[in-house]
């Protein structure tokens, strides 16, 4: 039986688990009882009794990235599992791929996902939440969930077909460029925000748009500190101060 390429169905059905990776976390080994769930389908295909006792406590062993780089790591897993099943040699064994991919990819999918792909998909939901727009959820969970369900599903199907070349086809797409290339766009996408706000209130309060101009110096002077290591939290609660001293004023 472990001579045949995983089936269908039970492709099908890891791929599935994949979305609940997280459901059990353990203090001592983080993610490895919810690797275990996701692969424990293609095990009991390529193995059986004793070699599946001992395959269940393979990957019972620390596991911890990022759950949505996860999918390429146990897509190629799989394909390690299945050439070990069938005797096949692999200058990696399955151990050393997952030890040596995890904190890589960790950190990758924290900077991608976490740091650009979320900020970006709340900045644009904003827009339609400033106007009252009951679109803004909508928007943020589609622009958000479109790259990274598409990952899963393509990173996985590539780690099973290409086994350890993923490694070299996820670096090819420079994730960590594109990242910063993302929160380049959040920045512009915010300060775009910021303006249509402000327009926004000064015609609310009957003053010509052009008033708005007037923030500049204070915008650039903020941004200089912010660039000497003042701290962020501090300037914000300083020109909330400011703000605050010359709406009592007026």
């Amino acid at each position: 039986m472990g001579q045949q390429p995983l089936p269908r169905l039970v492709f099908m059905r890891v791929l599935l688990r994949l979305f609940l990776l997280q459901a059990s976390w353990n203090f001592e080994r983080l993610q490895s009882l919810g690797v275990l769930y996701v692969l424990a389908p293609g095990l009991r295909f390529f193995y059986q009794d004793e070699q599946l006792e001992v395959a269940y406590r393979r990957h019972l062993e620390y596991f911890n990235t990022h759950p949505f780089m996860a999918s390429a790591v146990l897509g190629t897993t799989l394909a390690l599992e299945g050439k070990r099943s069938r005797g096949e040699q692999s200058y990696l064994s399955v151990e050393e791929f997952k030890s040596m991919i995890m904190a890589p990819y960790a950190a990758m999918g924290d900077a991608f996902f976490w740091g650009a792909v979320r900020p970006l998909a709340a900045g644009a939901a904003l827009f339609f939440a400033a106007k009252g727009s009951l679109w803004a959820p909508v928007v943020f969970l589609f622009i958000f969930n479109l790259p990274h369900l598409g990952f899963r599903i393509i990173g996985f199907w590539g780690g099973y077909v290409l086994g350890l070349r993923v490694v070299e086809v996820i670096q090819q797409r420079c994730l960590p460029d594109l990242a910063i290339r993302l929160k380049e766009g959040t920045v512009v996408l915010l300060g775009g925000l910021c303006a249509y706000l402000a327009i926004g209130c000064l015609k609310t309060e009957g003053l010509p748009p052009e008033w708005g101009l007037a923030a500049i110096p204070g915008v650039a002077l903020f941004g200089w500190l912010a660039r000497k290591g003042v701290s962020t939290l501090l300037l914000i609660m300083a020109t909330a101060g400011i703000l605050i001293a010359l709406t009592s004023v007026v």
